[in-house]
């Protein structure tokens, strides 16, 4: 398969661009230039959320996280039971070099000792997920911080103090950082008094999200070898690809992924299990002589559509890098923005552009 391809669009789950200009920011040393002694609240414990959070907890500054849902990782979720290594339900790949992960962890104290298997142009965790990275590293400094299943509903910036209002109470803080799916935000899912700036608010209804789906399929023995690409016209409308997700696992179990989005997702997501099973078997059996229905053993799937606090898949990689670029901006030195679909401009929608993200949102609030 050409992984070339998935440049932007993986995301939580694909390929992206070389992570200089993280690594070149990461090699000046965290600072609170500013004296910064307020706190910050921290809208989401995705991938976005939980490295801001990280990063305040390493200068010692304030801050709280409200989490939607009952658990952490957003689009990093992961199966730990459908084999014996975890399926990465959202993020797969570490889409630059490994040494990435040492610059998100920030500690020359810490040692990182994992394993990973080169993967065309990128790489893969050896037993091993993103999920687990930021459970292990992350989480453990900001564990403490995190109030779960604390829906948040409106943001007032009009005073000196931002307000926010959650289905668990309303927090005040001096800066708020949203590290929410982008999806959220089209959808109306936080009210913002007063109203975003029209640029923000363009953006934002403006983004063109692709649909999100992945599937895994469990057969007796590997008769697909790297697996191949669907073909998808026209390619701004999405990609579907099947894939070895056993790829370096030191695994006995034989496992075919499967990555849609957009319009591929988009058909996938309205079919049943047994629906999705007659449909990813037909397909299979054409390409490889019908031995998918003869070698089946299971499947599993993630629709990320009926994610109530997701609500689809990942910002289309053909979509323009100004208004990518607009996403990413902050407003009135009060509300921040962290994830992957909030960058610069240079890259999006990965984990390392997530964690890039969070970072610059801090410098720039700290400065």
């Amino acid at each position: 398969m050409d992984r070339a391809s998935f440049l932007k669009i993986c995301g939580v789950l694909g390929i992206g661009l070389p992570f200089q200009s993280f690594l070149s920011s990461c090699e000046k040393p965290l600072v609170n230039a500013s004296g910064f002694n307020g706190k910050v609240v921290i809208i989401g414990a995705g991938a976005g959320g939980l490295s801001a959070g990280y990063i305040l907890s390493q200068l010692g500054v304030d801050f709280e996280i409200l989490e939607a849902s009952s658990e952490i990782g957003g689009r990093m979720k992961i199966n730990p039971d459908f084999a014996d290594f975890p399926i990465p339900l959202g993020a797969e790949w570490i889409e630059t070099k490994t040494m990435t992960l040492g610059e998100i962890v920030n500690d020359d104290r810490v040692s990182i000792g994992l394993n990973f298997v080169e993967d065309d142009a990128d790489y893969k965790f050896v037993r091993y997920s993103w999920f687990n990275f930021f459970e292990d590293y992350l989480l453990p400094s900001v564990r403490d911080k995190i109030r779960y299943q604390e829906v948040v509903q409106s943001i007032d910036y009009s005073g000196n103090e931002v307000k926010v209002s959650s289905s668990g109470g309303l927090f005040s803080a001096d800066r708020v950082i949203i590290s929410v799916p982008l999806k959220v935000l089209q959808e109306g899912g936080i009210f913002f008094q007063p109203a975003l700036p029209a640029n923000k608010s363009e953006a934002i209804q403006n983004a063109t999200i692709w649909e999100g789906f992945k599937a895994f399929f469990e057969f007796s023995i590997p008769f697909y070898g790297d697996g191949f690409s669907v073909p998808v016209s026209p390619k701004e409308s999405g990609q579907k690809i099947y894939y070895d997700a056993a790829l370096g696992q030191d695994s006995n179990h034989h496992i075919l992924g499967l990555f849609a989005v957009g319009e591929p997702a988009r058909m996938l997501s309205q079919l049943s299990s047994e629906e999705l099973k007659i449909n990813v078997l037909a397909e299979l059996d054409e390409v490889y002589n019908g031995q998918a229905s003869a070698f089946y053993l299971k499947h599993t799937s993630q629709n990320w559509q009926s994610e109530p606090h997701i609500r689809g898949g990942y910002l289309s990689d053909h979509e323009d890098w100004r208004l990518v670029k607009e996403l990413g901006k902050s407003i009135n030195n009060k509300v921040y923005f962290a994830g992957g679909e909030y960058t610069d401009g240079e890259d999006w929608v990965s984990v390392h552009t997530a964690a890039q993200s969070a970072r610059r949102a801090v410098e720039e609030m700290l400065s």
